[in-house]
């Protein structure tokens, strides 16, 4: 892939993700090659910066890869909330099915309840992930005046 086309591909993978410029943007639990690339694709498409899991700001999007072997869902969920804006969302972003660590859907729908998120919609960022968009519900927004 040309470079153009794969800056063209990082963008629109961002752009389905709400990563643009400006955009506070936290990963959590990368571990994968393939998930790497990917976050540098949206990242560098972006033209954003990633904020380090360690940091004291206030996220607007945590993209949490997550495999079915990661451990406790829920807890990295609740880990990923404590970091988001007001208005901050979640890409809990997973394996496609049938691929190697898939999470299945029924596991992310009793993890995000104890969270106190739902899903809003799913997306296919790549060939081999798929992303579920997580946020706290509307009416558990506060809004600061």
């Amino acid at each position: 892939m040309s470079p153009t086309a794969a800056n063209a591909e990082g963008q629109r993978r961002a752009e389905r993700l709400g990563v643009a410029a400006g955009t506070l943007v936290q990963s959590l639990n990368e571990d994968d090659d393939i998930a790497q690339d990917l976050l540098d694709a949206v990242i560098t498409a972006s033209g954003t910066e990633l904020v380090p899991e360690d940091s004291d700001d206030v996220i607007d999007v945590v993209l949490l890869w997550w495999r079915e072997d990661d451990g406790d869902l829920a807890n990295a969920l609740i880990d990923a909330r404590r970091q988001l804006s007001e208005e901050g969302v979640i890409w809990l972003l997973t394996p496609k099915a049938g691929r190697e660590g898939h999470v299945e859907p029924s596991d992310v729908l009793d993890a995000v309840p104890t969270a106190g998120l739902v899903q809003t919609s799913t997306v296919s960022v790549a060939a081999e992930w798929a992303g579920m968009r997580l946020a706290a519900p509307k009416s558990q927004r506060v809004r600061h005046r």
